[in-house]
């Protein structure tokens, strides 16, 4: 009946939504998200063709061990004991992931977060931008009295281009470290490029500063599987086929897409995610080319927003592959347009069985 109410009720628009997001709210949301809710180390599934898949799952889960976790079964489901806890010895305080896009990391950091015997509140997951809004919202200093007491951080999405956020990050880290916390950090590296990884890994290094020593470098090779065996992504559909799904699914949400572009400058990113709190399928008309680099890098943030809810996007317009411009695709920010590009495709194939044959 709720179902048939909403559906009654017509889709909402998320033009109309600017929610204010309390700062305990973005600490307690600092988890792995649904996406990810249930990855474990023995749900990943290394691709055959690429051993170091299957080489990152067991330093991860030795990684996990010192921190006083259980150790991996990669590819099966397998039941294990509870290991008493072990001190981390002398071992690196740190992971760092690397590798291209949809190889798993994001998987295996959310695994490394759950196998650590921690309670939520004594451990951390978010990207790097949703560390950066925490210190927006509470503070150097509070940030790093809040997350001295955890056991683990994972930042997902390290991110490189921004020099202020970068050493705002890596300050923020040693402090960290210096209280006894264990990181785990992924970056992404554009696909294509000669020496994918390597390159990415040295950035990130350099870029911590005094911090690489406390970091061991994992290396995972291997294309995206979100379009590994996957057929191409599906042609935008109509401006009428878009409203009609969005009036008839609950909990959907429509809107144009220029306008949600427009509106997304006058909210704050660290509140995207509450902006997309309780809706199922976002529907968009007329998507477009987006105008600037800094609408482009907001729609990055909701993108990334809604692929870690899994809510499906079905769109009108031009194709999510053409969102970016050329020279934005070259540009600083390449890495986030490609991610942005993968996750909105994903998203879309996720929507398509909604329009029926």
């Amino acid at each position: 009946m709720a179902g048939a109410a909403d559906a009654a009720a017509g889709p909402v628009a998320l033009t109309a939504r600017a929610p204010h997001v309390p700062a305990d709210r973005l600490v307690a949301e600092l988890v792995p998200p649904p996406r990810f809710g249930t990855a474990r180390f023995d749900t990943y599934i290394p691709d055959p063709a690429q051993p170091s898949q299957t080489e990152a799952v067991k330093v991860l889960g030795d990684f996990a061990t010192r921190l006083g976790g259980t150790a991996p079964a990669a590819g099966r489901r397998r039941w294990f004991r509870r290991e008493p806890a072990r001190p981390a010895g002398n071992g690196p305080r740190g992971v760092y992931l690397d590798g291209g896009y949809g190889v798993g990391k994001t998987h295996l950091l959310a695994s490394l977060w759950h196998a650590t015997p921690a309670p939520p509140e004594r451990k951390a997951f978010g990207t790097f931008v949703e560390l950066t809004n925490l210190v927006g919202a509470l503070g150097f200093q509070q940030t790093v009295r809040t997350l001295g007491e955890h056991r683990l951080l994972c930042i997902d999405e390290f991110e490189l281009d921004d020099p202020g956020d970068t050493v705002l990050v890596s300050s923020l880290l040693s402090r960290l470290v210096e209280s006894g916390v264990a990181l785990a950090a992924t970056s992404n590296t554009l696909p294509g490029k000669l020496g994918e990884g390597r390159f990415a890994a040295a950035d990130f290094l350099r870029e911590i500063q005094g911090l690489s020593a406390h970091f061991r470098t994992v290396r995972i090779d291997g294309e995206d599987y979100r379009h590994r065996g996957l057929p191409e992504a599906p042609p935008p559909c109509t401006d009428e086929q878009v409203t009609a799904v969005a009036r008839r699914v609950p909990g959907a949400s429509l809107d144009h897409f220029p306008a949600l572009l427009d509106h997304l400058s006058t909210v704050h990113p660290s509140r995207y995610g509450a902006m997309c709190d309780g809706v199922r399928t976002v529907c968009l008309t007329g998507v477009e080319p987006v105008p600037d680099q800094s609408t482009a890098l907001r729609l990055v943030v909701l993108a990334d927003r809604l692929y870690d809810r899994e809510v499906p996007v079905l769109a009108s317009g031009v194709p999510f592959g053409d969102l970016f411009s050329a020279e934005m695709l070259r540009g600083g920010y390449r890495k986030k347009y490609f991610r942005a590009i993968s996750r909105l495709t994903a998203l879309a194939r996720d929507a398509r069985h909604l329009v029926g044959p």
